[in-house]
């Protein structure tokens, strides 16, 4: 997330909206009971700056009485409306790529292997935004193993802001992507330009082997695992060191002996885990297998 300047905000035609740092700390503590996600005090402009317009075209004098809606507990619609506003959603096609060369290298090889011999693989792509590391995951996977969706192999892509995956569902994206994936990569996820020019649409192929779903941290997790690989990068560094332990734990829980995950650069897990999972790789982790006491 990105601090604005607080005057300047505030001195266009949101100054009709009255807020105040009372009201920031306020909203920050909504906002950490439902996703976890701790909002530092210089983000009080970004939280006046992204809500402004949903207060005024609500008809309402003030956050204050915004706020006031969102701790009556009865708009649920208006709770997802404000975590989709106040989480950041940075990502790319490929994005860390040393990632995508571990998984393509170390990893898929064994998983391709076990496919063919009609075991279920489940890869999940935890805090997916809107797509990119799914397709990314999806485009690796076909490339040595282009009949993959005939088998038992699937993606998982989850995340809190349902907004973002919508996005992810429909898989049409502007052609200004490639700016940061290389046009190289354009056969390996995309098929050709579709509706208005200058847009690109994922290839059908990659669509059949991810399934997108909401899902918050803080609620009972919807997944069972167990997963072969787990992607979730740079979903952890807002979140508090006792939301982050029981994240990984969880995580740790869910994956298969042997298998991967992969965080954010940024991102460390907790010394409580060096006996679950070995460091592999940059910001890479094999879950270890328990030794069975004879």
């Amino acid at each position: 997330m990105n601090s604005l300047n607080t005057t300047s905000e505030r001195s266009n035609s949101a100054s009709d909206v009255s807020y105040t740092s009372e009201d920031f700390t306020r909203i920050s503590e909504i906002l950490h009971s439902i996703s976890g996600i701790k909002m530092p005090e210089s983000n009080e402009a970004l939280v006046f700056s992204r809500l402004f317009r949903r207060v005024r075209n609500l008809g309402l004098g003030g956050f204050r009485d915004y706020i006031n809606i969102l701790e009556s507990g009865g708009d649920i619609e208006e709770k997802e409306y404000m975590v989709s506003a106040l989480t950041t959603n940075t990502t790319r096609f490929f994005r860390e790529d040393y990632h995508f060369a571990t998984f393509s290298d170390d990893v898929l090889p064994s998983l391709v292997s076990r496919a063919r011999k009609g075991e279920r693989i489940r890869i999940w792509s935890a805090g997916c935004s809107s797509g990119e590391e799914p397709y990314s995951i999806a485009a690796c996977i076909l490339k040595s193993f282009p009949d993959a969706y005939r088998f038992d192999f699937r993606i998982l892509g989850t995340d809190i802001n349902k907004s973002v995956l919508s996005v992810a569902e429909k898989g049409v994206y502007e052609k200004s992507v490639l700016n940061s994936c290389g046009h190289h990569l354009i056969a390996d996820v995309f098929e050709d330009e579709v509706g208005v020019s200058g847009r690109l649409s994922v290839r059908e192929d990659l669509r059949k082997l991810i399934t997108f779903r909401y899902m918050n941290f803080m609620d009972p997790w919807p997944v069972r695992g167990p997963f072969s690989t787990i992607f979730c990068r740079n979903v952890m560094i807002y979140m508090e060191n006792d939301v982050q332990s029981m994240v990984w734990k969880g995580m740790s829980k869910i994956l298969e002996p042997e298998g991967y995950l992969f965080i954010g650069h940024s991102e460390r897990i907790g010394d409580e885990l060096k006996s679950e999972l070995e460091l592999v790789g940059k910001t890479t982790f094999r879950k270890l297998e328990k030794k069975v006491k004879r």
